[in-house]
């Protein structure tokens, strides 16, 4: 029998975790290595155990998935990552295809796309739900989102659009600083390097306009 795919499941809610599991490790060809709830253990565990696949829910409390995922993918390069979501707005869908994800499922599929995707995955393909394979486009220079606006959030760095998120979770300064393993007083460069591209000069305006992005939820 050849080599299972070994899974790391990344979910807040434990119903889910323990129904997908039990789903997953009914596929003969299916390992489940390990379960977590939350972004901050899924780097642990994914240093870890160099699973083949982590299924990761999108809209988890603690350090964002997105930001989690970065992580993973320059400490484990061989683990592909499947995100899990009931939304499917495109700012999801754009950060998800930043990171290289290797799917994009909203959790009104069925269990057997699960399966589809997980095998997709360890193949080296993609697997996109419907409502995702939709909004974006498939080309010579890779994939992106069919429609592409530009928004003063684009012009953010990597890091500052991190801070940002935080900011709209309503996180202190010296709370994302310990989320994101930096001083307090970076947190701060970074929040006024993002006021001044924004042109926003308020601290509550800038959580408010984070908020209207969407951004409190990436």
């Amino acid at each position: 029998m050849s080599k299972r795919i070994s899974l790391l499941l990344v979910d807040d809610h434990t119903l889910l975790r323990k129904m997908l599991g039990d789903r997953l490790e009914n596929e003969p060809d299916m390992a489940v290595v390990g379960i977590v709830g939350n972004a901050d253990d899924a780097v642990t565990e994914a240093i870890k155990l160099k699973p083949d696949i982590i299924m990761m829910d999108i809209d988890m409390p603690g350090l964002a998935c997105f930001d989690a995922a970065r992580t993973i993918g320059a400490q484990c390069p061989n683990t592909r990552i499947i995100f899990l979501s009931a939304f499917f707005n495109d700012r999801y869908i754009e950060q998800a295809l930043v990171v290289e994800a290797a799917g994009y499922l909203t959790k009104s599929e069925p269990p057997e796309s699960v399966v589809s995707a997980v095998r997709a995955a360890a193949s080296g393909r993609s697997y996109f739900s419907p409502q995702v394979q939709s909004r974006i486009v498939v080309g010579s220079n890779g994939t992106r989102l069919a429609l592409k606006k530009r928004s003063r959030v684009s012009t953010l760095t990597e890091r500052e659009l991190e801070v940002l998120r935080y900011v709209a979770r309503g996180m202190s300064k010296k709370q994302i600083a310990k989320t994101m393993h930096i001083s307090a007083k970076t947190v701060n460069n970074h929040t006024t390097h993002v006021m001044a591209k924004l042109d926003i000069h308020d601290r509550v305006e800038l959580a408010r306009f984070a908020i209207r992005e969407g951004l409190a939820e990436a």
